[in-house]
């Protein structure tokens, strides 16, 4: 009895085989584009999601037996939004990207006719161009013709989740979860279901939008002539932070972790409790129970971390491999005061500002690429500082994953600045476990988180080691450098 867990992130998908022990038997990635159209906009083609999935999940199968599967975990990039043809499951343009800037003036014009109070209310979110509803608001507003077929109800709307369920079940079925729904602003938060009021707002037709199922238990079935011949009860789903949450089993209130990947995204387990934030946290659904049970979590949403180690290869050039960031500041003892603070998509939280741009400062005749690297290892570690220091309770230790998380060096300096261990359990890629512990939850592989607790193990665990003074006079230096971003592209 195994797991098919499948990890549809921002620049690739991930398939894994999980076994009844918990442990990875297989893994295969697939990449594919990121489009840029204009400075601030990302997107991503649906059908190239969906091929990559394809791919990923055929060399997974490769390498295991297939007839052992049970069950299709799913977990997804969240706030991501795509239409398709309900019948020829085709779409119609590319998807809008988390990542996405473009409705910024959709959120200004917003706030400013005095809607994000109630909005914040409901969904525990904020006007922010990183949430789905204000990307539909622009679709609506700037492609009508498209937007009008929405309205009729010949395309459905949703997030990746849904289309790549829609795929696999040869559009039988149109369904998210609680977690990716209430990142959409279309969510209310201690209802548990769509909103009236803030799909008027945003102008989104209710019928347009998923059905809402539990996170874990048999919600479809798999078409083996669309879906490599596998036939298999799609029965765990939820956005890619929760997986992580789950897949490290912060089960208890007051559980944390962090996850690093694209963004880096720390999660706090408040249990039944919607509790809420003055500080720049998000408030969101975790998990729903079958049985309908509600937890929810605190969120710290920051941007750009991995993609900033992608900006150094890809952009810049100066290093080969995300894999080569630690050799290449282990080099330098410190980054020299340069700091680098990637906004390079604006400020999460907890600054929450889209216009920030990317700032380089400290550099000298004497500053080398190795500096540069650290420096943004370093920003990594000051961003989830940041979102630390704003949680209601202090933490006594930081549970990490993500492919970050195999750096020695970063989450040495993250303990560093938090001045508690980071703990890194043996699997790193909690975001697929998350799924497969869904999947197999909801099919009997498990009988309980109690069981999947069982199954968690340290990797290791990085304790504090740099005097208290220099890492604050550290963190100080970075809050000086990223109040220099902010507005950057107003001026």
């Amino acid at each position: 009895m195994t797991v098919l867990a499948i990890d549809a992130g921002t620049t690739g998908v991930t398939a894994v085989v999980v076994t009844p022990e918990g442990s990875v038997e297989a893994t295969a990635s697939q990449e594919f584009r990121q489009h840029f159209p204009r400075p601030g906009w990302v997107e991503h083609a649906p059908e190239e999601i969906w091929q990559a999935t394809l791919e990923a999940v055929r060399d997974v199968l490769a390498m295991v037996d297939a007839s052992l599967l049970t069950a299709v975990g799913l977990t997804n990039q969240r706030e991501t939004v795509l239409l398709w043809d309900r019948e020829t499951l085709g779409s119609p343009r590319r998807a809008i990207v988390w990542q996405d800037r473009r409705t910024a003036d959709i959120c200004t014009r917003l706030r400013e006719e005095g809607h994000e109070k109630r909005v914040t209310e409901l969904t525990g979110l904020r006007l922010d161009p990183y949430f789905s509803g204000t990307k539909l608001t622009w679709l609506a507003e700037h492609e009508p013709r498209t937007w009008g077929l929405v309205e009729s109800g010949r395309y459905a709307v949703g997030t990746v989740d849904s289309y790549l369920i829609a795929r696999m079940t040869r559009g039988l079925h149109h369904v998210t979860d609680v977690s990716n729904a209430s990142r959409t602003l279309l969510f209310d938060l201690a209802a548990g279901d769509w909103s009236e009021e803030l799909c008027t707002l945003f102008g989104v037709p209710r019928d347009a939008l998923p059905e809402l199922v539990p996170n874990w238990g048999e919600v479809a079935t798999t078409d083996p002539r669309s879906f490599l011949d596998l036939e298999l009860p799609i029965a765990g789903i939820a956005g890619d932070q929760q997986s992580a949450l789950f897949g490290q089993t912060c089960f208890d209130v007051g559980d944390s972790k962090c996850t690093y990947g694209t963004g880096s995204f720390i999660l706090t387990n408040t249990g039944p409790t919607l509790e809420r934030s003055e500080a720049g946290l998000l408030s969101t659904a975790a998990w729903r129970s079958p049985a309908g049970e509600l937890t929810y979590a605190l969120e710290g949403s920051i941007f750009v971390t991995g993609a900033a180690v992608q900006w150094l290869r890809d952009g810049l050039q100066i290093v080969g491999s995300a894999a080569e960031t630690e050799a290449i500041a282990a080099t330098v003892p410190s980054s020299e005061g340069v700091v680098f603070v990637p906004a390079l998509t604006g400020l999460g939280a907890p600054h929450w500002d889209p216009h920030a741009r990317g700032l380089i400062v400290g550099i000298t005749r004497g500053t080398t690429r190795a500096h540069l690297v650290r420096a943004t290892l370093e920003a990594i570690a000051f961003e989830v500082r940041d979102v630390l220091e704003t949680l209601p309770a202090a933490l006594s230790s930081l549970r990490v994953d993500g492919g970050a998380a195999a750096n020695d060096l970063l989450c040495q300096i993250q303990a560093d600045q938090i001045g508690v261990p980071v703990e890194r359990p043996r699997t790193i890629e909690t975001t697929a476990l998350g799924a497969a512990f869904l999947a197999g939850l909801g099919t009997g592989v498990w009988d309980s988180t109690d069981e999947l607790r069982e199954t968690w193990s340290l990797d290791r665990a990085f304790t504090p080691a740099a005097a208290r003074a220099d890492a604050d006079a550290d963190h100080r230096r970075w809050l000086a450098a990223v109040e220099r971003t902010k507005g950057w592209a107003e001026l």
